[in-house]
């Protein structure tokens, strides 16, 4: 990461012939005649993405989408005004300054600002050579090296579907505070499914991985073996998986990916805008106990490599360590500047959108629940009847209430202490406080998820890592095909 003022003429300059002097003008005229402690910033991004996708044993489809713009947002209270510009040079961004200026209404009290943050330190991901640089061979061979491996685990293997995103963008954040950033994004994923079929039975196993790493690193033996073994293993595993039971249960949750179950429906509660707002389930609880004395959860932006994390948010704030409920009382939430403000608390480096077009609001980084005591082996020991959730897909909550709905794709019936058969179809259902609060074991295993998790909020998406331990959940509403 290079954060000099220096750093960022140079590559202002580059990238869209500006300088330093000329972008200090533009937020000047565009807090002209606002209140004092009104805000503004201007988040510039250049770069690309490129996606490939192999199906039935060829390359099936390419796409690259390149990116240039800035936006201009003024922030005066509760009052914002934005406006998004693909043709950057200094006449359009004026008039950009000067209609965000003539959208936020500044007639209003002035109110207080959160205390400056620090400079951002972090280098997080050291990537010396762009992921989009990586010749078109080299990544179609690693799909195809993918699509052999996976056939070669089961006869019954009858497709593998692969995809492969890389992108890096350079972000560069200068706003009324003085501060000039810049920082180079990259992020690579890879996605593999395969199709197994037994008889008129067909079933679809899936894995994928990756992070603001090197494509060396995800082109590496291992890792990309690891992805084609679990999807094949997955896909011939629910060949022979029974119709998931119905009814009131204990769950167990594995380590890893089923942390999206905490993401969805905890996390996104914990946001600032919800609870200033009042709309959050946790809204005016801080203090409160909210789940069990076994439950700390956290959001760290600030873990090296990983698909979640920022040298600094999309306002200029050090990503941080934030804990959010730490031994089941509610401590913090996750804030941009406009809402710490607005409640009076401190930034906390959760300042996210999805490109230079949109407005940045409260959104989650690396989301997890920290690690317990308990052998994961003795948390299934301990369960009589009831789920072992392996892998989940998708969800969904409301967050007023805090309710959940959650499809597990991989689950196994635990039956007096023992994984005993796959089953298929399973949804749980609940209420995520009322479900902190019936956490009764949390294992010693905590992990995150191998790096594929996206998170949609108002029409926004962004890249997000998820996690936790092995944790038993009491009195979980299971809903499924088998009475």
């Amino acid at each position: 990461m290079k954060n000099s003022k220096k750093d960022v003429s140079r590559e202002l300059h580059r990238l869209f012939g500006l300088t330093t002097d000329q972008v200090e003008s533009v937020i000047g005229l565009a807090l002209k005649g606002t209140p004092a402690n009104s805000f503004c910033d201007i988040y510039f991004q250049a770069g690309s993405s490129e996606a490939l996708s192999w199906d039935q044993g060829r390359l099936k489809g390419s796409s690259r989408d390149v990116v240039a713009g800035a936006g201009v947002r003024v922030v005066v209270g509760d009052k914002v005004g934005f406006w998004p510009i693909d043709k950057v040079d200094i006449t359009g961004l004026k008039r950009a300054a000067k209609v965000a200026r003539q959208i936020a209404d500044y007639a209003q009290k002035e109110i207080v600002p959160p205390a400056r943050a620090a400079a951002p330190q972090h280098n997080l991901y050291d990537v010396a050579l762009s992921p989009t640089t990586v010749p078109l061979a080299d990544r179609t061979a690693l799909l195809k090296a993918i699509d052999a491996e996976t056939r070669k685990h089961d006869a019954r293997i009858q497709n593998v579907s692969v995809k492969l995103s890389v992108e890096n963008y350079t972000i560069i954040v200068a706003n009324s505070l003085g501060q000039f950033l810049v920082d180079e994004r990259p992020l690579l994923h890879v996605s593999v499914s395969a199709l197994a079929r037994e008889g008129d039975r067909t079933e679809l196993g899936s894995s994928g991985g990756g992070g603001r790493i090197p494509f060396a690193a995800l082109a590496n033996d291992q890792v990309w073996k690891q992805h084609a073994q679990l999807a094949a293993e997955q896909a011939i595993l629910l060949l022979s998986a029974a119709p998931a039971p119905a009814g009131e249960m204990t769950v167990v949750l594995g380590s890893g990916w089923p942390g999206v179950l905490l993401h969805e429906a905890v996390g996104h509660g914990l946001e600032g805008d919800f609870n200033r707002k009042g709309t959050s389930a946790f809204a005016r609880r801080m203090g409160e106990r909210v789940a069990s004395p076994l439950v700390t959860v956290i959001d760290d932006g600030t873990l090296a490599d990983r698909r979640g994390s920022l040298n600094f948010d999309d306002e200029g704030t050090p990503t941080t360590q934030t804990v959010l409920i730490e031994n089941g009382i509610l401590k913090g939430y996750m804030h941009d500047r406009q809402n710490a403000q607005l409640m009076g608390m401190a930034l906390t480096g959760n300042a996210r959108r999805q490109s230079y077009a949109h407005l940045p609001m409260p959104r989650m980084t690396n989301t997890f629940m920290a690690g317990g005591q308990h052998d994961p082996e003795e948390i299934i020991r301990s369960v009589k009847y009831g789920l072992y959730a392996e892998a989940f897909g998708g969800g969904e909550v409301d967050i007023t209430n805090g309710n959940y709905t959650f499809s597990a794709t991989v689950a196994w019936l635990i039956e007096d202490g023992r994984k005993t058969r796959p089953v298929k179809g399973a949804t749980l259902l609940g209420n995520g406080p009322k479900s902190l609060h019936h956490v009764s074991m949390v294992g010693n295993d905590m992990a995150l998820d191998k790096g594929i998790g996206m998170c949609g909020k108002d029409g926004q998406r962004v890249p997000v890592g998820v996690g936790m331990s092995t944790v038993r959940i009491d009195n979980v509403t299971v809903g499924g095909s088998q009475n």
